[in-house]
């Protein structure tokens, strides 16, 4: 007898760094009820040290970085069998309630129109929502569900068809703005993303610049993204609002210095295939609340 239950492939990595962490994140994947779950860990560089009854893994290597490494992950569980949504997990996230998928897939039921929705993530402890958090311009309302254009990425479900017809994460990026890329992407096919703010997730409040490669990632990143997706008129435009940004905002010289260093990286190249969005993507984007310009 086929189940009726939505089946949801759940992505996970990790670099053996967060036992106590892992493990309460894991237990509180696989207590979710009324969905079916086929999941994977992916161990970036390092063999899984915690793997429970039933979970796949693929280890990789060397650290390919965090998009690739749910690109691997995404393909691991792909083909007959697979599942209709394709779950991706922080393995320092915590699902508070065992209906939390079951309500990511009853949002995306109500909402047939968006490739992913992205549930509000809060500190467990405090139960503050970062502004970065946000996936909008206008972040200072966390609990104001709607359309987005851009995602967080550590905790999001989407659908597979989507995603495979986007063509996974930009692997290369190795961390930061891979969510805008796919985002982008995805609305570029005619999809948006719905944020579901009534569905919590837990995840510690952490500060990114904590990553040494930060300041350079985010800048390259940035120069990688505008030439990937954007139409040209659009790409000097977007570069100078985010140096701008990035001058008033960083405050350290030494950190400053090193984010020019990323920028001038980015423009060397190395963004990989160009596949601009359509100007009626943008008009969308627009019109959904963020120009791509910011």
């Amino acid at each position: 007898m086929t189940s009726l239950k939505p089946t949801i492939d759940v992505v996970v990595l990790t670099m053996n760094d967060r036992p106590e962490a892992f493990g309460q994140a894991m237990a509180s994947l696989l207590a979710q009820q009324d969905v079916d779950l086929r999941v994977v860990i992916v161990g970036n560089g390092v063999e899984p040290d915690y793997v429970p009854v039933g979970v796949h893994t693929v280890t990789l290597p060397v650290n390919t970085g965090i998009p690739q490494g749910r690109n691997v992950g995404a393909d691991a569980l792909a083909g007959p069998g697979c599942g209709e949504f394709i779950f991706f997990f922080d393995n320092d996230a915590i699902l508070p309630t065992p209906g939390t998928l079951a309500r990511l897939v009853a949002e995306a039921r109500r909402h047939p129109e968006a490739a992913y929705i992205q549930p509000r993530i809060a500190d467990p402890d405090t139960g503050v929502t970062m502004r970065r958090w946000v996936p909008r311009l206008r972040a200072g309302d966390a609990t104001r569900p709607g359309t987005i254009t851009v995602m967080a990425e550590g905790v999001v479900l989407l659908r597979r068809a989507d995603y495979e017809q986007a063509g996974g994460w930009p692997g290369h990026f190795f961390l930061f703005h891979e969510g805008i890329d796919l985002s982008w992407r995805l609305w570029d096919l005619g999809r948006t993303g719905w944020y579901a703010p009534e569905i919590v997730i837990h995840h510690p409040a952490t500060d990114p610049a904590r990553h040494a490669q930060y300041y350079r990632l985010v800048a390259r990143n940035r120069v990688w993204l505008a030439y990937r997706r954007l139409p040209a008129p659009l790409i000097p435009i977007y570069l100078a609002t985010w140096t701008l940004l990035s001058i008033i905002r960083i405050r350290s010289r030494a950190n400053l210095t090193v984010w020019f260093a990323g920028l001038r990286e980015g423009l060397k190249g190395g963004h990989g295939q160009r596949r601009p969005m359509t100007w009626t993507t943008v008009l969308r984007l627009t019109r959904a609340g963020r120009p791509p310009i910011i």
